[in-house]
């Protein structure tokens, strides 16, 4: 009981970072560009309440990967919506992989505590330990989140992105497969190979390449959590 307790402590705070500014930075873009619905929603705020849904919330805990209630957008505000939709949609994808690269840079710094003069102080390693867990958790569900919201599939980031590129036309039938989107993630993913062979060497090349010296760190927080 005790161990689980310490696992959740430590993914708590990168996982509810991750996926809430995720939705905030969808929000605030749509915000800047005509559409007022999640500010006046009050869905702008880092207050957890207003975002987490409760199986996305657990899901995080148990398969390392969730998510949280969609920020609304209304397309019909923006200045341009076609165009300006683009943006709000690359806004969520865009905030997880900085959080990524914030990440990597306190990885680093914790490194240098642990390998330099002060890693013989027990009381600094301590604390510098479980922080270490919690950066390479950050950066591992931030390049999840950041790359699998980008597969061009509705209603993930990635679908409403090509839905702004694509001819009206296009765009128009790509929309009437939303409803379909998560059953048809769900096939992809547990039916066929594009979760071995694609999605997950995909993500954890992406990890290896930012991580660099701190990567075994990164393996070692994840066989922690996850028993990887």
């Amino acid at each position: 009981m005790d161990a689980i307790l310490l696992k959740i402590s430590v993914m708590l705070v990168p996982a509810l970072l991750a996926i809430i500014l995720h939705e905030v930075a969808h929000g605030y873009v749509a915000d800047r560009f005509g559409d007022p619905t999640a500010r006046l929603l009050g869905r702008l705020t880092l207050n957890p309440l207003r975002h987490l849904d409760p199986i996305g919330t657990l899901a995080i805990f148990i398969f390392g990967f969730g998510w949280a209630r969609p920020v609304p957008v209304n397309t019909g505000n923006l200045r341009h919506p076609q165009r300006d939709m683009i943006w709000v949609a690359l806004a969520g994808p865009l905030t997880n992989l900085s959080l990524a690269l914030a990440s990597v840079v306190v990885l680093h710094l914790l490194g240098f505590l642990d390998a330099g003069p002060l890693q013989n102080i027990e009381l600094l390693q301590q604390i510098v330990r479980p922080l270490r867990v919690m950066a390479a958790f950050s950066l591992y569900i931030n390049v999840l989140l950041g790359l699998f919201n980008l597969l061009p599939i509705p209603p993930l980031d990635g679908g409403r992105v090509l839905s702004g590129l694509l001819p009206a036309r296009q765009a128009q039938w790509l929309s009437r497969l939303e409803p379909f989107g998560f059953v048809l993630l769900i096939l992809l993913i547990f039916f066929t190979d594009i979760w071995s062979r694609l999605l997950s060497p995909l993500i954890n090349h992406a990890i290896r390449l930012l991580a660099a010296g701190q990567y075994s760190y990164v393996q070692e927080a994840m066989r922690f959590l996850f028993g990887q």
